[in-house]
């Protein structure tokens, strides 16, 4: 998991095609008015989906979910929100690999969960070592903007 300002993350990411596609289409759609849903940046390697939602207090154990065709790049427009994060090695899974939605749930105590805040302007890129369960509050629950884009992984 990396977490940075959208810009200043290029200094800690490798600059493959599909995370610099995704990287210029948040630079550009950062301010801008989008719809909930679903937009095509390049087809299925990077598309992103817009989300608002209200954020919830965390359970325990912490639900997280995993990757394994693609990289997050959970960038916050508006409101803050906390994301757990935990390596998947460590996650005990609930709900195996569905290839469909590219997910799997895993569950770990809250104790042995990582913590991270993110405001406006800020991003998390999570990849398939990377556990997390975002849409958590930062204090009391409170309404979040939210894009996610979706980055398949290169190799």
């Amino acid at each position: 998991m990396i977490v940075a300002k959208l810009d200043d993350i290029m200094a800690q990411i490798a600059p493959t095609a599909n995370m610099q596609r995704a990287l210029d289409f948040l630079r550009q759609a950062r301010g801008a008015d989008l719809p909930d849903g679903r937009i095509e940046i390049a087809g299925d390697s990077v598309f992103a989906l817009v989300q608002s939602y209200e954020t919830a207090p965390a359970g325990d154990p912490v639900i997280f979910e995993a990757h394994r065709k693609y990289i997050d790049v959970q960038y916050m427009v508006a409101g803050h929100e906390v994301i757990a994060w935990a390596p998947v090695d460590r996650l005990a899974v609930t709900q195996p690999y569905d290839p469909a939605s590219d997910a799997w749930l895993g569950a770990l105590p809250a104790s042995d969960a990582t913590f991270v805040r993110l405001a406006v302007g800020e991003l998390a890129v999570l990849y398939p070592t990377d556990g997390h369960a975002p849409r958590v509050a930062a204090g009391a629950p409170a309404a979040v903007r939210k894009i996610v884009v979706k980055v398949a992984a290169e190799r």
